[in-house]
């Protein structure tokens, strides 16, 4: 073959990638997307012109598989030689990357491309569904942990207790919850009351006459961690029952816990003295 006739054949091929890109060019910036088997024929239509022009690339058999070309003289030396075979392969390297290319803008464009696998599991009528077929409640899967409870509202009773404690701890620096009937609680009321002049003088709640005494001894429990009465509170804080103010006053240090706890808001000496 002469090498005019080669390079013609070579300029012709250089021609149809050119305005085949240019083409596709204006298919994107019209927002079309190219047709694929305009794309494949030119391709093929190439490939083949170059395959029956003898310039060494590999043509498809209709059985799907490769035949050689008739290999030809590409560097224009004058034999056919390795260097002719090297050309002939990176010119169908390039042909393939060219389609390639031409077929991933498609697919990037198209509007008919289906969903991930991601977007789709677990929606219509199949949807939130365990093995057995059966929907779970509230769309949750099955086996899932439940959802934490919502915190129950303060009740009536709850806040009144409050209330009620709030006010009597106000009533005075040392309080007494004491019952009538125990005779633990009439054991500290006999040292506090009895023995000692305190100023101002202890609160005393009988827990066992009191509208919400129940309730409120409960809530004591919760507060200071005593539920047994007597509770004495200081301050706010428990010293103990009647056992500890016995203690205390036994080792003289009964008045000293009280007026440190009280915040030198009281005053407290024994009657005897």
């Amino acid at each position: 073959m002469a090498p005019r006739r080669l390079r013609l054949l070579v300029i012709a091929a250089l021609a149809f990638t050119v305005t085949m890109l240019i083409y596709t060019s204006r298919l994107r910036d019209s927002g079309h997307t190219p047709d694929q088997r305009t794309l494949q024929d030119f391709y093929h239509k190439t490939k083949g012109a170059l395959a029956g022009s003898g310039a060494g690339a590999a043509a498809d058999s209709p059985g799907g598989n490769t035949v050689p070309a008739k290999p030809v003289d590409l560097d224009n030396d004058g034999d056919v030689d390795e260097d002719d075979l090297r050309l002939a392969r990176e010119m169908q390297s390039r042909l393939k990357a060219a389609e390639q290319q031409a077929k991933d803008q498609a697919n990037a464009k198209s509007p008919n491309r289906p969903d991930a696998p991601s977007n789709v599991i677990g929606v219509g009528s199949a949807a939130n569904k365990g093995s057995g077929g059966n929907a779970v409640a509230g769309g949750a899967a099955a086996g899932a942990p439940a959802a934490a409870a919502v915190a129950e509202p303060v009740s009536d009773e709850a806040k009144a207790v409050d209330a009620e404690l709030d006010l009597i701890v106000k009533k005075s620096p040392v309080v007494i919850f004491s019952k009538t009937y125990c005779p633990f609680s009439k054991r500290a009321k006999g040292v506090l009351l009895d023995k000692y002049v305190i100023d101002p003088a202890p609160f005393v709640v009988e827990l066992d006459t009191h509208p919400l005494g129940a309730a409120l001894q409960a809530r004591l429990a919760e507060l200071t961690g005593r539920r047994t009465v007597p509770n004495i509170l200081v301050g706010g804080k428990s010293i103990g029952g009647g056992d500890d103010i016995a203690e205390m006053d036994g080792n003289k240090a009964l008045v000293g816990k009280i007026v440190t706890l009280s915040s030198n808001r009281v005053t407290m000496k024994e009657r005897l003295a």
